[in-house]
């Protein structure tokens, strides 16, 4: 009996000594100090709008090599993937026969003006002959005739003879346009016709580059409408380009020209860029995507992006810290993205401050204690 009471009261001892502690922690869980976040504060800015546009690089000029007489090829005198001045030779093709027919046509104009003469001295000698009443009209019109059709024989076989040398000049097939030259199709010993629907080869102009995007025609309309109503402010249309690997080229475009026609079965316009090329790293064909300057908005806002989450309806939102360093939902107007930021538009006002780590600890409406966000750590994300 003695040995139960004094376990009871040991008991009883240990419940009193767990009140206390109970007690003791849930007055020390009341005085917990608020979570530490980190804050980027936001003022308005005017910052241009982008839009992202796939394309492809063209040659800004391009002309195909083709022989304008048949022949058989005897040279090539170019090196293949090289630069070409306009007027250089590319390609022979054997003179021989056009020599031949050259040496005719010549032979025909000495015959046509052999045969001229004669007629002038014919029909000097007629008129003559008139004066003195011993020849005809008839004859003398018989003589001045046949002056005139030597004079036109001669005029055709020179016709003649510079269409031969023509032809002749072509055996030389020559270059119509500086730029780079591609691969030679043809070689030393093939027989090249006029009429061959293959090039020889391409010549290219690459020093400055074309790249042609397309737009879909609604968009293009909303700008269009949104300048004309003041709303947004106009750019100067320069526009710049990143690579297929995801670098960004060095040099800055221009737009130059829109296509004033909507594609029906697309529904899309045209654009048409231009990009100086000094280093021939654009090369045609080449895919690349153009970053193109819409407008200008003013008065928005540059929030970190991984200060903004969406909640169960898809709506941009973030957490402010208020006034009293309280925390506060904002619904957020998203209008693109712009590096690892978003451009808002409305949600903010200016000097709140975005909490961008920390708020997986905190609620809205629970107290905080803000600290700002240094420039390395923004740099390092």
């Amino acid at each position: 009996m003695r040995l139960y009471q004094s376990a009871a009261g040991a008991v009883v001892l240990a419940l009193t000594s767990i009140v206390p502690m109970a007690e003791a922690q849930q007055q020390s869980g009341t005085e917990r100090p608020p979570q530490s976040v980190t804050v980027v504060t936001l003022e308005p800015q005017t910052i241009t709008l982008t839009t992202t546009l796939p394309g492809r690089v063209a040659a800004s000029a391009e002309a195909e090599v083709r022989p304008q007489v048949a022949g058989i090829i005897t040279e090539r005198r170019f090196q293949e993937g090289g630069a070409v001045q306009e007027g250089d030779i590319l390609y022979l093709i054997d003179p021989a026969s056009y020599e031949a027919a050259l040496a005719q046509a010549d032979a025909s104009v000495a015959q046509a003006e052999a045969q001229l003469d004669a007629a002038r001295k014919e029909a000097v000698r007629v008129q003559e002959l008139l004066t003195r009443n011993v020849a005809s009209q008839q004859v003398v019109d018989d003589a001045m005739s046949a002056r005139d059709a030597a004079r036109a024989s001669l005029q055709v076989a020179q016709a003649q003879l510079q269409a031969a040398q023509i032809e002749l000049d072509r055996t030389e097939i020559r270059a119509r346009l500086t730029g780079e030259i591609g691969l030679s199709r043809t070689s030393r010993g093939s027989l090249v016709t006029a009429s061959q629907a293959q090039p020889l080869a391409v010549i290219r102009h690459i020093e400055t580059v074309n790249v042609d995007v397309t737009q879909s025609a609604a968009e293009m309309l909303r700008w269009r409408r949104s300048r004309l109503s003041g709303e947004v402010t106009e750019v100067d249309g320069t526009v710049s380009l990143t690579l297929a690997d995801g670098t960004e080229y060095s040099e800055i475009g221009k737009l130059t020209a829109a296509e004033p026609h909507v594609d029906e079965q697309t529904g899309v316009v045209t654009l048409r860029m231009q990009f100086p090329n000094p280093d021939r790293l654009l090369l045609p064909g080449m895919y690349v995507q153009v970053v193109m300057p819409t407008s200008n908005a003013e008065g928005v806002y540059l929030v970190p992006q991984e200060g903004v989450g969406r909640d169960r309806k898809g709506r941009a939102t973030a957490l402010v810290v208020g006034e009293g360093n309280i925390v506060e939902l904002r619904e957020l107007t998203v209008l693109q993205d712009r590096g690892s930021d978003w451009i808002v538009s409305e949600g903010l006002s200016p000097g709140d401050r975005v909490i961008v780590a920390g708020f997986q600890k905190v609620a809205p409406g629970a107290p905080v204690t803000p600290q700002e966000q240094d420039s390395s750590s923004a740099a390092a994300n």
